[in-house]
């Protein structure tokens, strides 16, 4: 049996601009411990294989030493690790992979033609191609067919199968069925795909090994495959982000805006990034962002609060006063119904808010 890792779409030097930048260094000094991390996870899952599928570095501009502590922690894997350059990081002058020097066990595929590595003690032949330019718009898979040798047959892309623009590697599920692979290990779609299938080959993304923005939710990380002495490939996702990105919406309506996000937090979120989105009805004065913030900012790695509350009907229903209050509220009700988004409709509320609260000589919130 031939054990494996497969991850893609590091991303290391991405800059984390969305963070204050104390947080962003302290998230790009986190990835960088990828290398060394995903080696441990292979020594202690007894790997033979590391599969890495592109774009683990964010540009060709990052720092040397990202790509040097890349190097030295995949070297301490002490097992074979194929590395398909991608889109981000494509292989050229100035590339990122040729400012460091690898180690000995890191091979890493520089041309557009697919190379072939034979294994003899894993009866395994591991191909490759890289992007050697920001766009690749033919299929670096095209016209392969691996032999009918009787061994097993991995491949590392960085490519996008199906795509409705061909310009990262466009990749068919014909040529995919054509190809003859046991395994093809992809990268580029930065959510996992499950375990997929054309013909005899099974093919998969792992999706980005950690989440960088509220675009990438939840559970990230990288696949741990197996291939039977039957040639069968089974294939078990990991979870290995430090911390992970999460939306939440949390309706207020008829409730104290503090106990109700209190009550949808789950148990633990002091290593995750959290947008709660406020929901439901609230009377004239809206939501208090900033004491939320202040109660519970310190629960979270990064807390992002947005008000999306809506005023009750009981504070529209004062519209038919003879008054200027009346007269406000008549202007604003027909701009609101007259709305052609929720986004539009946001605004009418909080110009409500502001405006009722003018009248009334009130802080505004």
């Amino acid at each position: 049996m031939l054990r494996f890792l497969h991850a893609a779409d590091f991303h290391l030097d991405s800059p984390f601009r969305a963070l204050p930048p104390a947080r962003a260094a302290e998230r790009r000094r986190e990835s960088r411990e990828l290398g060394a991390r995903l080696a441990e996870e292979a020594l202690r899952r007894r790997a033979d294989l590391i599969l890495l599928s592109g774009d683990l570095f964010d540009g060709q501009d990052g720092f040397r030493e990202t790509g040097e502590e890349l190097a030295r922690g995949l070297g301490g894997a002490g097992i074979s690790v194929f590395i398909a350059p991608g889109n981000h990081d494509f292989y050229g002058p100035g590339s990122p992979y040729t400012a460091v020097e690898w180690p000995e066990n890191v091979y890493i595929f520089r041309s557009g033609a697919v190379e072939s590595v034979d294994l003899p003690d894993l009866n395994c032949t591991v191909h490759g191609a890289a992007f050697t330019a920001p766009e690749q718009t033919q299929s670096l898979l095209d016209g392969f067919t691996a032999p009918a040798d009787g061994r097993i047959h991995l491949m590392v892309l960085h490519g996008d199968v199906e795509p409705s623009e061909p310009r990262y590697d466009p990749i068919t599920k014909e040529q995919i069925t054509s190809s003859s692979l046991t395994y093809l290990a992809l990268g580029h779609v930065h959510a996992a795909s499950g375990p997929q299938k054309c013909g005899k080959t099974v093919w998969a993304y792992p999706g980005c090994t950690e989440g960088r923005g509220f675009d990438e939710l939840g559970d990230k990380g990288f696949y741990e495959g197996c291939v039977s002495d039957a040639g069968e490939v089974t294939l078990q996702f990991v979870p290995f982000a430090r911390r992970r990105y999460e939306i939440l919406r949390v309706s207020v309506t008829d409730a104290d805006p503090r106990e109700a996000l209190e009550a949808a937090l789950p148990p633990w979120t002091a290593d995750d990034l959290y947008r709660i989105i406020l929901t439901g009805e609230t009377d004239e004065r809206g939501v208090d962002l900033t004491a939320l913030e202040t109660l519970f900012s310190g629960r979270f790695y990064a807390l992002e609060l947005r008000d999306q509350t809506r005023v009750r009907q009981d504070v529209w229903d004062r519209a038919g006063e003879d008054s200027l209050r009346g007269e406000f509220l008549r202007r604003l009700r027909r701009q609101f119904d007259a709305a052609r988004d929720e986004q539009e409709r946001e605004r009418v509320t909080r110009a409500v808010r502001f405006g009722l609260a003018a009248l009334d000589h009130r802080d505004i919130l």
